[in-house]
């Protein structure tokens, strides 16, 4: 029989790691899901609970929200309070069309609204992986894709954790639809791989994916100035089915020209361009830009951001210069860093393990438990 002060002290034990373990599940993030923007709708089909630091509001479930001089406007009403957090009685809120869980904060700056919504990581993983990888693909590439995603969620939380949110629900950092296929293959993928995370040195990594390779995947110190071990190019001769795996495209000249000037490159018109340098794995480092000014060099990165990442699908490409038109001919798409989904889907359908996989396009990491890591 226990001695009964030690009795005693494993009974406060034991609370202590159901207390810790409680508090540890809570952990949440703060997702920015529309920014400038000059209206929002909210709504909830149970009803809205709306709390504001110096003012009542009312609401049968449903409100519109807008900036006003010196607070926000509510259904045509100003406010003196310049924050609104919002959640719906059942557990979710819709946001300009976009059903979320958690609750959402309502702030403006400068006349423009900015939505954040702050919900557990978990059902913040769940609305990405459906976003970003069709819910039809194998379990295991389902599997790969929600521990990089989250994996990518706790370094952004770590990282921005005194900034006024940790990730924007876009390509910026993660696309993220909300409760849209949470609860199909996506979800259980999430479900299946809970609270596991892609480290190295006992650290969340960051961990990229993109499309399609269509040949080495990118050293991140190419693409970002980042000498990782683990983001280093890896051979990935297995994207072939992507539909981006080669692609044509045409860029009216005048628009690049100004496109790059609202971007605030200094550039008159443009005569020529040429690639100027490739990363070791074949994509365009920079481009020569010979303009009625002088010389441009333009990272090819940047030269995809002015563009347009959905015109220019990625920097492994060749082009001629017709008249006004740029045409493009290339392969692949997005930065090339990290995991490839395309590469990710061939695998899994060969037999591989989410593991297998991870590790394999981030080479030396561990997949650990979150509850594992030093400051979780």
């Amino acid at each position: 029989m226990p001695e009964p002060r030690l009795a005693a002290f494993g009974w406060v034990l034991l609370l202590l790691l159901r207390t810790s373990s409680f508090a540890y599940a809570d952990q949440t993030i703060r997702v920015a899901i529309a920014q400038h923007a000059e209206t929002m709708m909210l709504s909830a089909p149970s009803g809205l609970v709306v709390k504001a630091p110096h003012d009542d509001v009312d609401t049968n479930g449903r409100i519109i929200v807008t900036a006003g001089a010196s607070g926000l406007v509510v259904d045509g009403r100003p406010l003196r309070s310049d924050r609104l957090d919002v959640r719906g009685r059942s557990g979710d809120v819709t946001v300009n069309k976009l059903t979320v869980a958690g609750h959402v904060t309502i702030t403006q700056q400068k006349g423009k609204l900015t939505a954040i919504n702050e919900l557990p990581l978990e059902d913040y993983v769940k609305g990405v992986v459906p976003s970003e990888m069709s819910a039809s693909w194998h379990p295991e590439a389902l599997k790969a894709q929600a521990l990089a995603a989250r994996t990518y969620a706790l370094y952004k939380i770590r990282q921005n954790g005194k900034k006024g949110f940790d990730v924007v629900a876009s390509i910026k950092d993660q696309v993220y639809k909300g409760r849209a296929g949470a609860d199909g293959p996506a979800g259980r993928a999430v479900d299946d791989t809970r609270d596991q995370v892609v480290v190295y040195r006992d650290a969340p990594i960051p961990a990229f994916f993109f499309s399609t390779s269509a040949g080495p995947t990118e050293d991140a110190m190419n693409i970002w100035a980042m000498d990782l071990p683990y983001l280093k190019g890896v051979e990935c001769p297995f994207d072939t089915d992507s539909p981006l795996f080669q692609w044509r495209t045409d860029v009216w000249l005048p628009l690049l020209e100004q496109r790059l000037q609202e971007e605030g490159f200094a550039v008159g018109i443009i005569a020529s361009l040429a690639p100027a340098s490739y990363t070791k794995a074949g994509r365009v480092s920079s481009v020569r830009i010979l303009h009625s000014d002088g010389e441009l060099h333009v990272k090819g990165e940047d030269l995809r951001r002015v563009i347009g990442y959905a015109v220019l699908a990625s920097t492994q490409f060749d082009f001629d210069v017709v008249g006004f038109q740029i045409q493009f001919a290339g392969r692949g798409a997005g930065h090339g860093v990290g995991l490839c989904q395309w590469g990710a889907k061939a695998l899994a359908e060969q037999g591989y393990s989410a593991e297998a996989i991870v590790r394999y396009y981030y080479p030396g990491v561990e997949i650990r438990d979150r509850s594992d890591l030093p400051g979780r």
